[in-house]
């Protein structure tokens, strides 16, 4: 499933949150009287639109990522990071045997 359209709609969303935030204010100050649309607030719309904004910038930052990850993999591995392992932990010991960490191949 692609997610550029949804990132789209939730980008859409925020905005129309907005847009309906500012139009409910604008009749609560020219009107003077409190009403709510479904029970939300200007405040609850405002709310809302960030929410969506910022699920459409994580929805965005992942689609990034996964797509630049193979030239970082790439460009590591021709640093010659690839083929070490990676130590977790460095100042813990080993708790295997010596015999036995001899025969996985790492030291």
């Amino acid at each position: 499933m692609p997610v550029l359209p949804l990132i789209d709609l939730m980008i859409l969303i925020a905005w129309a949150s907005l847009v309906s935030a500012f139009v409910q204010k604008g009749l609560r100050l020219a009107l003077a009287s409190n009403f709510t649309v479904l029970g939300l607030t200007p405040y609850d719309f405002v709310l809302c639109s960030g929410v969506s904004l910022l699920l459409a910038l994580a929805l965005a930052a992942r689609v990034w990522v996964k797509a630049h990850e193979p030239k970082v993999i790439h460009t590591l591995h021709r640093a010659g990071h690839g083929a070490q392992p990676v130590e977790t932990l460095p100042d813990f010991p080993d708790p295997r045997p010596p015999e036995r960490r001899a025969a996985s191949g790492r030291s």
